[in-house]
């Protein structure tokens, strides 16, 4: 299974959260990201999408066949991303659009073993895969981009 993060571009500043758009600069980053995956994008990729407007946004810079996810939305956990996502053993791919904390706190579990507060930038994907070798399950980093790279 591939599961690639991406979290939220750069959006504005203020209340009410779920509510917060994308800036003129955050839909450039998700613009240059949203090129990149559709040029390296994994097949049977599904798309899920916390409930923000932020996260809907730079989703669908990519694709406008995602899903919504409740789970997926600033107050979710690491928990609710592996069950929404199926990680490791769902079959394809997934592509998350989320949030800090929760991003960063994954990433770390995959790949140290232990969740702690890393950090994604904004509009940043992180990309994953799960193999099995010699009956043993590895994590596999297969990819980090950002919108300044790209």
């Amino acid at each position: 299974m591939d599961l690639l993060l991406w979290r939220h571009a750069e959006a504005v500043d203020g209340p009410p959260d779920h509510l917060r758009e994308l800036t003129e600069r955050g839909q450039k980053q998700a613009n240059k990201v949203a090129e990149w995956i559709t040029r390296n994008r994994p097949k049977r990729l599904k798309v899920l999408a916390s409930p923000t407007m932020r996260t809907r946004q730079t989703a669908a810079a990519f694709t406008d066949d995602f899903d919504i996810v409740t789970a997926l939305g600033p107050e979710g956990s690491v928990a609710d991303l592996i069950a929404a996502s199926g990680w490791p053993d769902g079959s394809g791919a997934c592509l998350i659009v989320g949030h800090q904390p929760t991003l960063g706190r994954i990433a770390a579990l995959l790949l140290s073993g232990t969740e702690a507060d890393w950090t994604i930038k904004k509009g940043a994907l992180w990309w994953f895969s799960n193999r099995v070798r010699d009956g043993e399950s590895q994590t596999v980093l297969r990819c980090v981009t950002s919108p300044d790279t790209l």
